[in-house]
């Protein structure tokens, strides 16, 4: 038989460990592959101050790694110190360390490659006459040299000494790959520094000092650019700003998904899950968002010094910055309705009347009377709401767009015809609008981002013609988003100020726990009974659910409890509830909503638009599909060759 693989190792006596060995130990942790050496040297770098950095790299990062900084150099007297192991000018006290404001602060990373590759620093101060250069390790000797002022660390050869770790290493076009995504991460961070990056002499990304705004439309691409939300909140000592990608940008993978703590790329559970929460009423199925965003707050409030690569932190206050984000992101989505992408309808002056008195409005569909919530479950309940005239087209343009004056464009729907008896009939039937006629200065007085209805197409979509061009409405999805809202807002509008209303369950449900869950209960118990649950520990190995919150009485009491324990122990709070209501909400809008070949007439088709206009995330319906397109005239010119 072969040796068991767990051998009884041979009897040493406990020493002390070599140096190099040491450093070679901690190599495994912090140079785990050559992009891994980038990031270090390139914090280094932004630590001293660059405002410029290269970056060299031949065969992958492996061959080569060499990054010149114009950051404010190291004396020639400490630059041995820069290649020993925990020495550091980052900090000094136990104060430094709870409060960290540099990238670096481990004192580690130079003295790491050192170990597994030949490193040449050198490097030369403001003031200094010439540069210096140090080769080897901290035992080397310092040496005059040439170069202008800032650093410049040479890698070469990496893990030529351990070549077991040189094994593991993937393709040369893999390795680039990494270090490539690496120069991204930080030049994303730091638009204010100019990076250049080169591969086997050939120059691949030159980024200059910029804002954010330019350097992630660089990075990420014109196609996020023009898809893309400014956030910029802050509220006590928390500050999110950035750019999130519109729903309908979402991508089949998580690979633009940039977020930064005090300057820092990390990877954070709780803050993925903040901002996955704040896409979800209008993410299509397993999709992913786009986004860059940059946290701020107090450096003693995180702990970034809880993972070797420092790609991990943990909050003091995690449900605070988990509840901070989501609001934040959420508040940046609300904006995605069709006046996002132009000009808020706002209400004429009293004196521009439609038939003498009914005075112009740019919103419709207002709701008569307050509806309770409990009427709106109801499976026989309809939205009723009151007819609203809104204007008309823009007028004649000299440069493109619509070319029909707005007298000829109101022509088209001054009279509407009675509903035939079939419509009148229909269960989810839109009520309609008043017959109106307009002046071409009422008309003219308001541009409505989507414009207004020519025809509808298949008893499925609404064809609408607005300065840019031809408009297309699925008319389902976004009288669904119209009515998922209009629940949801009255949801919150009857139960804002009052406590959660509890359903006592009359056996309580009784399940095995694990100690996680246990200890949850009994150390979130006020929070538990915040979001209306009941929950008591009957055992070191039982939970029974006393209660649950109303709305959820039907769903199994068990696996919500258990999803509710897993996310308070996580984040501080609870999604489970809103996402359990909102799955509710969106089953009725989605039943409630006027349904295909339903014919409509001009004014109904209007009155939809309108209301699309004024409704928050309208550009989605709640299961995260598009609810309208714009084609513009030059695309239809191009079908036609018009011009050419």
């Amino acid at each position: 038989m072969n040796a068991p693989i767990h051998a009884p190792m041979p009897a040493r006596p406990i020493r002390a460990l070599p140096d190099q060995l040491i450093s070679q130990i901690a190599a495994g942790e912090v140079v785990e592959r050559p992009s891994a050496v980038v990031k270090e040297l390139l914090e280094n770098a932004l630590d001293a101050g660059a405002t410029q950095v290269t970056i060299r790299l031949e065969e992958g990062g492996v061959k080569r790694i060499c990054i010149t900084d114009n950051g404010k150099g190291i004396p020639p007297d400490q630059m041995p110190l820069a290649l020993a192991r925990h020495a550091t000018s980052k900090i000094a006290s136990l104060d430094d360390l709870e409060n960290v404001n540099t990238l670096g602060f481990r004192g580690e990373a130079l003295a790491s490659i050192a170990s597994v590759a030949v490193v040449t620093l050198t490097s030369r101060t403001a003031d200094g006459a010439h540069a210096w250069e140090l080769e080897g390790s901290h035992l080397g000797t310092v040496q005059p040299s040439s170069g202008a002022p800032g650093t410049t660390v040479n890698v070469q050869d990496l893990y030529y000494n351990t070549p077991a770790r040189r094994k593991f290493l993937k393709s040369e076009q893999t390795e680039f790959g990494h270090c490539a995504e690496v120069v991204r991460r930080i030049a994303l961070a730091r638009p204010d520094v100019a990076f250049t990056l080169t591969h086997n002499g050939r120059t691949v990304d030159h980024w200059m000092a910029s804002d954010m705004a330019k350097r992630s439309a660089q990075i990420l691409g014109e196609a996020f650019a023009e898809a893309r939300l400014a956030i910029d909140e802050a509220s006590g000592v928390l500050r999110l700003s950035g750019f999130a990608g519109l729903p309908t940008a979402s991508k089949a993978r998580a690979d633009c998904q940039y977020f930064y703590v005090n300057g820092r790329f990390v990877r954070d559970k709780l803050l993925v899950h903040a901002v996955r929460a704040a896409y979800e009423d209008v993410l299509h199925g397993d999709r992913f968002p786009s986004y860059v965003l940059a946290l701020e707050l107090d450096p003693a409030l995180v702990d970034v010094n809880v993972h070797p690569s420092k790609i991990e932190v943990r909050f003091r206050d995690s449900r605070a910055v988990h509840q901070f984000v989501f609001h934040a992101v959420q508040r940046a989505l609300a904006q995605t309705s069709a006046t996002a992408h132009g000009n808020v309808p706002a209400p004429l002056p009293a004196a521009n009347t439609l038939n003498g008195d009914a005075p112009l409005s740019g919103h419709a569909w207002r709701p008569q009377q307050q509806t309770s919530f409990g009427a709106m479950m109801n499976p026989a309940y309809t939205p009723t709401f009151s007819p609203s005239p809104w204007a008309s087209p823009p007028g004649s343009r000299d440069s493109g767009g619509v070319v029909q004056s707005t007298e000829r464009y109101g022509a088209l729907f001054a009279e509407s015809e009675p509903p035939r008896a079939a419509e009148q009939a229909a269960p989810y039937a839109i009520p309609q609008p008043s017959t109106y006629t307009a002046s071409a200065a009422a008309l003219a007085h308001e541009e409505f981002p989507l414009g207004f209805a020519l025809a509808q197409l298949h008893g499925i979509y609404i064809l609408a013609q607005n300065s840019k061009g031809l408009v297309l409405v699925d008319m389902h999805a976004a009288h669904e988003r119209i009515l998922y809202e209009q629940l949801k807002n009255a949801l919150d509008a009857q139960i804002a100020g009052t406590d959660m209303q509890v359903q006592s369950l009359l056996i309580p449900v009784t399940f095995y726990a694990d100690p996680v869950e246990v200890g949850t209960v009994q150390e979130h118990g006020d929070t538990l009974k915040t979001l209306g649950f009941d929950i008591a520990v009957l055992s070191p190995t039982t939970l029974a659910v006393r209660a649950v919150p109303s709305l959820l009485k039907n769903a199994d009491a068990q696996t919500l409890a258990r999803d509710v324990l897993r996310d308070v122990r996580e984040f501080g709070g609870s999604r489970v509830l809103i996402e359990r209501r909102n799955e509710l909400l969106g089953t009725l809008a989605c039943h409630t909503a006027v349904r295909a070949n339903r014919i409509l007439s001009t004014p109904e088709m209007n009155a939809l638009l309108r209301q699309m206009e004024s409704t928050e995330r309208a550009d989605q319906c709640n299961h995260g599909r598009p609810t309208w397109v714009q084609v513009e005239i030059s695309a239809l010119d191009k079908l036609f060759l018009r011009g050419q």
